[in-house]
């Protein structure tokens, strides 16, 4: 029920690959643990296994001075790593070179100041098989976020 009355108040804008971007991201007005947690479930009700999970944003806010910085970038910053056998195999027979996508990975993020509102998105893959592991990507992120 929580889930039905979070997909029905969203306000939801999809930003769509024009040329020339190497994303798609999708940004709610969310809580960014509500995101992460829809992330975590789609993946794995799909039967497959997060490999890691990546706090970039922890990570750079940490090291900000290190390198001469006084910037936060994130508020929040995950990439969460994730592969399917079934899928991998496919693109990697059809190509060997199609590893270098393995694993496939999923971004979510909250900027500095954006309390509530969260962006949640994946690489285009290149022309050809690999848009079968961007339809699967997508179909994730949209699960997750409640679409």
């Amino acid at each position: 029920m929580k889930r039905f009355l979070l997909a029905a108040g969203l306000i939801l804008s999809a930003t769509l690959a024009a040329a020339g971007d190497t994303s798609v991201t999708y940004s709610v007005d969310q809580d960014y643990d509500d995101v992460t947690f829809g992330l975590e479930s789609a993946i794995t009700d799909r039967g497959l296994v997060i490999d890691s999970v990546s706090h970039v944003g922890e990570m750079l806010e940490r090291t900000k001075e290190d390198v001469g910085s006084d910037v936060t970038i994130f508020e929040r910053a995950e990439v969460y790593s994730f592969c399917s056998a079934a899928i991998s195999r496919k693109v990697m027979e059809a190509d060997p070179m199609n590893l270098q996508f393995c694993p496939y990975g999923i971004f979510v993020m909250q900027l500095p100041g954006k309390a509530g509102k969260t962006t949640i998105g994946y690489r285009i893959m290149p022309e050809g098989v690999m848009k079968e592991v961007e339809m699967m990507l997508d179909e994730i992120v949209k699960e997750a976020i409640g679409e």
